[in-house]
């Protein structure tokens, strides 16, 4: 009769060697996720950024489309639930080369992760029918 001798398997991990495994990935894990999240946020502002590009872009429009606009201030949202607001301020410009120039400042604003974040340009319109003297 033959008896099957058992020896030690060297085919699987120690404790010791799963144990170290287990303190690596705890100490890496963590900077992992905050690079991951970092990434998402950064992510989403660039998201933002461009989204209140085209809403500039857009609203400038319609303002230039209406006309010419009258001096003050004036604001509003992009529709219901949206996290956007635009707001406009129109100016004399007071010049010796110009009749009837007005500048307008517009600013989209929103917030990103409770810290208020916006982006303003300006533009210059003129009344067309005022008639234009040349020097």
């Amino acid at each position: 009769m033959r008896f099957l001798r058992i020896s030690p398997s060297t085919d699987g991990f120690t404790f010791a060697e799963i144990l170290v495994t287990i303190t690596i990935m705890a100490a890496v894990f963590p900077a992992l996720l905050k690079v991951f999240n970092d990434v998402s946020r950064n992510q989403r502002l660039t998201d933002n950024r461009m989204t209140a590009l085209y809403l500039m872009k857009f609203k400038m429009a319609e303002i230039e489309m209406n006309g010419f606009p009258e001096t003050g201030e004036s604001g509003g949202e992009f529709g219901e639930g949206s996290i956007f607001q635009w707001q406009s301020a129109v100016q004399d410009v007071q010049s010796e080369e110009f009749d009837g120039l007005r500048r307008i400042q517009l600013t989209i604003m929103w917030d990103h992760f409770g810290q208020p974040r916006s982006i303003s340009t300006y533009s210059f319109i003129a009344d067309r029918s005022l008639q234009q003297t040349q020097n």
